[in-house]
């Protein structure tokens, strides 16, 4: 099972690498998970199996390079209208 789900897995990240033009916002929006989302992720797994990483190394391993990098090549600014959706998003989850 494990190897299934790890399979699994690195299809997921393949296609985030792949998709560069779905933004980590787009993803928020819609999933309410993104690339830095599954990078925290792993850094919890990493540690649950005593495995020490840190939140760097684990965004490079989602994103295929240094985040830096990404963040540089494919990272468009949010719109406002993203600003507002996202915010509006966060508010039902904190149940204001």
């Amino acid at each position: 099972m494990v190897e299934i789900e790890a399979a699994a897995f690195r299809r997921l990240v393949s296609h985030l690498q792949t998709h560069t033009e779905v933004q980590n916002l787009d993803l928020m929006l819609l999933a309410d998970f993104c690339r830095n989302c599954l990078a925290k992720w792993y850094v919890s797994g990493a540690a649950e199996q005593g495995i020490e990483m840190d939140y760097e190394q684990a965004r490079e391993i989602i994103y295929g390079m240094p985040y830096s990098d990404w963040k540089e090549k494919y990272q468009l600014e949010a719109t406002p209208e993203q600003i507002l959706a996202l915010e509006a998003k966060q508010k039902t989850k904190d149940g204001h």
